[in-house]
This record gives C-alpha cells, structure tokens and sequence, in this order.
C-alpha cells in the first residue's frame, strides 16, 4: 500500500515562494516510483478537490493554467520524493494542498488533472497566502 506524505505548508506573504514536499512510502522492491503519476490538487472549504499539476513517471509534466508559469514540479524517484515549487503565490492560491499517485500512463493530458483517476492521496498540507 503507497502511503504519500506532504510536507512544507504555512503562511506566505504575496508575491511570496514555498516549497511543498510529498515523500512516498510503500512501494515494494518489485515496483518503483517512476511507474506513477504524482498529481498536486488544492481544495478551499466548499469547492471541488482542483487538479493543479502533474509530473509522469518519466518526468513529463503538465500544469493547469491556474498555476502555469508559477508553480513547478520535479521529482526524485530515488528518494520516493516529488517536490512543488511555489512562486508568485496569490491570496486565491490559499487551499489544502495534496499530492496523489497513481500507477501507470496518462494519454490524454487533461485526464491527469481528474481526481478520480488517482489511488493514493497523502493527508494534505495547508499553504495560506495573506499579508
């Protein structure tokens, strides 16, 4: 069973950067972390879990155009370790954020952003932006 741990939230001023971490666990001997999407959602009470981004096994990614050009993601499959760097943050960017894998491809870009396609979630780490 993959466990997924988020790390790194807090208060951010404006304009400011954080760094959100998401380690994996679990993973048998016979399986690797280069075989799963790792996907960042974010939810405020009362919406939808939003998908933001997502990197695949092979290190492709795909960002929403919420966070296009803002955020980016990398991940160390070694370490079990895929990173959310967080630039030019904005009050609206203020949620729960989650990492979630799931093993396998995605083949139709958008699709990675869908929560549903997602098997593991981590417990979520809170990232709130305000002066």
């Amino acid at each position: 069973q993959v466990q997924l741990v988020e790390s790194g939230g807090g208060l951010v001023q404006p304009g400011g950067s954080l760094r959100l971490s998401c380690v994996a666990s679990g993973i048998t001997l016979d399986d690797a972390l280069d075989r799963y999407v790792v996907g960042w959602f974010r939810q405020v009470p009362g919406a939808d879990r939003e998908g933001i981004l997502y990197i695949t096994g092979n290190g492709e990614t795909y960002y929403s155009d919420s966070v296009k050009g803002r955020f980016t993601t990398s991940r160390d499959n070694a370490k079990n370790l895929v990173s959310l760097q967080m630039t030019s943050l904005k009050p609206e960017d203020t949620a729960v954020y989650y990492c979630a894998a799931f093993r396998g491809q995605v083949v139709i870009p958008r699709v990675g952003l869908q929560s549903s396609v997602y098997d593991y979630w981590g417990q979520g780490t809170q990232v709130t932006v305000s002066s």
